[in-house]
């Protein structure tokens, strides 16, 4: 069963898949891809969204305590 707001999952699952383009050095691309590499399709999918809430994870200890995630390059402004 779901739980959660279904619009979160699918903006955090997006966010995910986009991690993977942009931050291909980041500790949890490496993460994910070390278990893809085993996986099947499927697997691929059980996969991105356990990404996806390591992502949100990341974000919010980013948000609490300025911690950036290993790996992550911030842009500058």
């Amino acid at each position: 069963m779901k739980a959660g707001s279904a619009r979160v999952r699918h903006i955090m699952i997006q966010l995910a898949w986009r991690m993977l383009y942009h931050q291909p050095n980041a500790t949890l691309v490496q993460w994910y891809r070390d278990r893809v590499a085993k996986a099947n399709g499927a697997g691929r999918k059980t996969f991105i969204v356990a990404l996806a809430r390591k992502l949100l994870i990341a974000l919010w200890r980013f948000v609490q305590s300025g911690e950036v995630p290993e790996g992550i390059r911030l842009a500058t402004v």
